[in-house]
């Protein structure tokens, strides 16, 4: 059964369930990066982790499915496990977000598109496009809002 909480202790054993999570969303959905690329940005993942104020979390029988991380009323990150995709998951996560925290905006990568249409669906719009990702690195992305 799933359930949906925000996690206050970030401790090592839900930011290594997390990391899995991101893992496992970002190599069935971020198809413009490489296996080396990939491995770069991980390194960093448990930092954004830790610095995002808000965390929602997905459990199915208390291992993590799903998280959106939310910063303001910006959305930072929403990843959902590969295998877990397309049941409502991320949905529901960006549901609590907007109506729990007053989410009205994200970034997402353009060469995601699975992404930018998903929260096109959910009412989001693009106003802005960079050609680098907030990192600095050479992905496209398109910051939408509500």
């Amino acid at each position: 059964m799933l359930q949906y909480s925000e996690v206050y202790e970030k401790t090592d054993d839900i930011l290594e369930g997390l990391l899995n999570v991101w893992e496992s969303s970002v190599k069935a959905t971020h198809l413009f990066l490489s296996e080396e690329e990939i491995g770069k940005i991980k390194r960093y993942v448990p930092q954004a982790l830790r610095g995002v104020p808000h965390l929602l979390v997905a459990t199915e029988n208390g291992v993590p499915v799903a998280f959106a991380g939310i910063d303001g009323q910006t959305l930072a990150m929403l990843f959902v496990s590969a295998g877990k995709r397309g049941r409502g998951i991320g949905k529901k996560l960006l549901e609590m977000a907007v109506e729990g925290y007053a989410v009205n905006a994200l970034t997402v990568n353009e060469q995601n598109p699975q992404a930018v249409g998903f929260y096109e669906h959910m009412g989001f719009r693009a106003c802005k496009r960079s050609d680098v990702d907030a990192q600095g690195g050479p992905y496209h992305v398109l910051h939408m809002q509500k």
